[in-house]
């Protein structure tokens, strides 16, 4: 592995809370085109810890949910 992958790999983790069942977390692919590439579903009070490495750039997260990060904290869908 490339010293640049291995930055990419070690990425940023976020922590989310479902506040209401059904949270949906979407995982969105890097490089040219974006897209979806994994989804997964919670269910309140369940906790899910995610990374963005070489093929997840970005996040999208439905419901209401605690989104913790290095940067603070969100609330999604209030």
């Amino acid at each position: 592995m490339t010293p640049e992958a291995h930055d990419v790999v070690s990425g940023d983790y976020i922590v989310i809370k479902a506040l209401e069942d059904g949270v949906t977390i979407i995982g969105l692919t890097r490089g040219k085109d974006t897209k979806f590439h994994h989804s997964e579903k919670l269910d309140r009070g369940e906790v899910m810890i995610a990374q963005f490495t070489e093929h997840t750039s970005a996040m999208k997260i439905r419901g209401r949910a605690e989104v913790l990060t290095k940067h603070g904290r969100i609330d999604a869908g209030s």
